[in-house]
């Protein structure tokens, strides 16, 4: 926003003068417009104190409503006028003379003057003009800045389908935005960094964003988002491309019998090879390494069937799978044991179970007898500590005391045996 104070009561008079000669000449319908120009020019060549006129930028998005304000902080009904970027009156007080009907008078008073503009374009952004006729005259601009949304937002990849291990080329292109838009890059939830380019046309702006992407199995079907921030924009306006990502199979062999895992002789073994790829693989096969396949091995699609099991079939057994990204392998070791080796197993699990109950059996009787020699040898210590203070509290020297602690522990014998 800037101000000017307009000329001096002597240079408005006159300006005002020329005016009136003028109109008084001029046919009616041109007299009032020819006396608003006149009286506008008059303003240009403004200088002064005491300003009193105020106006507050304003900044709209394309196709809005802006709202254009002059106020007068001091009023003293002089008049109030509106004048476009080219200086064309768009109102006196509350007379509209330019014929654009996307200004409304919003509000008309001697301190404002309050005018609303429809369906704003990018032609309509400039400074707009506020003049207050008083003595001096002043002056007051605002600017309304239009911001334009990106009008197309467009992601391309280099390649349809990719490779793994194969880097790509993803462009992201936001156009004919104002301001310049700042684009984002996002693979799934993780944030990328790109490169971005602006090109400037008539005021409005194209940027293209780049990003160099290697790719991997894990990618496939994984999004690649494009997003633009944007002052014009409210949320988040993205754009995005999903990832086809070809690989390698992935190889895996199952048993799938026996069950527990033993191969004995004269048992059977089954194997499941599972080969997962894009394009999924369409060949399994199953070779033995550094050896024929047995005779008796039965090969049905993915599946290894070997019956009556022997040490012979001993070795290492290959699933292969391939698509057109390449080839990948799994391996299983194949050990035949005896055909006791499972029951032999199980004697010594019982055997082992016996001889742990046994050590726990004498382990417990152990315990139970030193409880019960300690609870004697503790009753017997008692029985002569008391016997022996009897005989010291009877007898009238040592020699008697000894006999008589002596025959207390006969009669304590007595009572014992007796007690049995």
């Amino acid at each position: 926003m800037a101000s000017a104070v307009l000329p001096s009561g002597s240079q408005c008079a006159a300006a005002a003068a020329a005016a009136a000669v003028a109109a008084a000449a001029a046919p009616p319908g041109l007299r009032l417009r020819l006396l608003l120009l006149l009286l506008s020019a008059a303003a240009l060549i403004a200088t002064g104190d005491g300003q009193n006129l105020f106006t507050k930028d304003v900044t709209v998005i394309e196709g809005e409503v802006a709202t254009i304000s002059c106020q007068v902080n001091k009023s003293d009904d002089s008049v109030i006028q509106l004048l476009n970027p080219n200086r064309q009156t768009i109102y006196f007080r509350d007379f509209r003379p330019l014929k654009d009907s996307r200004f409304q008078l919003l509000n008309f008073s001697s301190s404002e003057l309050r005018v609303s503009l429809t369906n704003v374009s990018i032609s309509d952004e400039g400074r707009y003009f506020c003049q207050l006729y008083t003595d001096p005259p002043q002056e007051s601009y605002t600017t309304i800045t239009v911001l334009v949304p990106p009008r197309n937002l467009m992601i391309d990849i280099q390649k349809d389908t990719a490779v793994e291990g194969e880097e790509i080329e993803v462009n992201c292109t936001a156009m004919a935005s104002k301001p310049a838009t700042t684009i984002r890059w996002f693979k799934g939830n993780k944030e990328l960094k790109g490169k971005s380019e602006v090109e400037e046309w008539s005021d409005m702006y194209t940027v293209t964003s780049q990003l160099m992407l290697k790719v991997h199995k894990e990618d496939d079907g994984v999004p690649v988002i494009c997003q633009v921030e944007h002052p014009a924009v409210t949320g988040n306006l993205q754009t995005q491309r999903y990832l086809e990502v070809q690989y390698k199979p992935q190889v895996h062999i199952q048993m799938t019998y026996p069950l527990q895992g033993l191969t004995r002789e004269g048992d059977a073994l089954e194997l499941t090879c599972e080969a997962i790829g894009k394009p999924q693989p369409v060949m399994v096969t199953w070779v033995r390494v550094d050896d024929e396949m047995p005779q008796h091995a039965v090969l049905s699609g993915p599946n290894l069937f070997i019956n009556n099991l022997n040490k012979t079939d001993n070795g290492t057994y290959r699933c292969e799978a391939s698509n057109i990204v390449g080839k990948a392998h799994s391996d299983y070791m194949l050990y035949v044991y005896d055909s006791r080796a499972g029951e032999e197993g199980s004697i010594r699990a019982v055997d082992h179970a016996v001889i742990g109950g046994v050590v726990a059996v004498v382990v417990f009787a152990m315990l139970c007898l030193l409880i019960i020699l300690g609870r004697y040898f503790a009753r017997h210590k008692g029985t002569y500590f008391t016997h022996e203070a009897k005989g010291a509290d009877d007898a009238a020297d040592a020699d008697t005391a000894i006999i008589n602690a002596e025959g207390g522990q006969n009669n304590s014998e007595e009572k014992k045996e007796y007690f049995i």
